[in-house]
């Protein structure tokens, strides 16, 4: 009933802990617990932490292991938050039968912990077929910036996009095909002709 776990960065030494499965399973559920600022009671101290990893198992719903990171209110911290897409239905691209491409669920951000967002959101009621939304058009919260970016013009993704349905028309072939049976016929008839 316990899942191991290990607390790192910051000015202190890594430290083990030991976590409550049940209760890690009930966090798990919750979207905001990937991309939150985690309290983590040990020894009677508080820390501020990150999920940095995750380990499952691959066939039962266990959790193996846990990587927690510390974080500091004075360091900007480099993290990944899921992007929300809002206005699906109502987008003309999707009303002309367009099909919605979620190219990226997740950016990674940088920025204070008091600012990191739960999730950032992307509205695309406006997009029509063959439209879509980048990274720089995102509007991310005040004091958070797309590490993304921040490599250069070349490194704006698509995040989401609209493209129109691929059709596969199957062609009949109208031109006559000579039964093989008969085509074997005629040449036995040459042979017996022959001789």
């Amino acid at each position: 009933g316990k899942v191991p776990a290990i607390l790192y960065g910051g000015s202190k030494d890594p430290g083990a802990l030991t976590l409550s499965h049940n209760e890690v399973l009930r966090n798990l559920e919750n979207e905001a617990f990937y991309s939150h600022i985690l309290t983590v009671k040990s020894g009677g101290s508080e820390t501020q932490a990150i999920l940095r990893d995750l380990q499952r198992h691959p066939s039962k719903v266990v959790v193996m292991h846990m990587d927690l990171q510390r974080v500091s209110a004075t360091e900007t911290l480099r993290t990944s938050v899921p992007v929300h897409v809002l206005g699906e239905d109502a987008a003309p691209g999707v009303k002309e039968g367009g099909l919605v491409s979620h190219d990226l669920t997740e950016v990674e951000v940088e920025c204070y912990p008091k600012d990191l967002p739960e999730y950032i959101e992307v509205d695309i009621s406006s997009l029509e077929v063959g439209e879509s939304i980048h990274l720089s058009a995102l509007q991310v919260p005040e004091g958070v910036s797309l590490t993304e970016l921040a490599r250069g013009d070349d490194h704006d993704a698509s995040v989401v996009s609209i493209h129109a349905k691929r059709v596969v028309e199957e062609i009949e072939d109208e031109a006559p095909v000579a039964p093989a049976a008969e085509a074997g016929e005629e040449a036995k008839d040459e042979g017996e002709g022959e001789s």
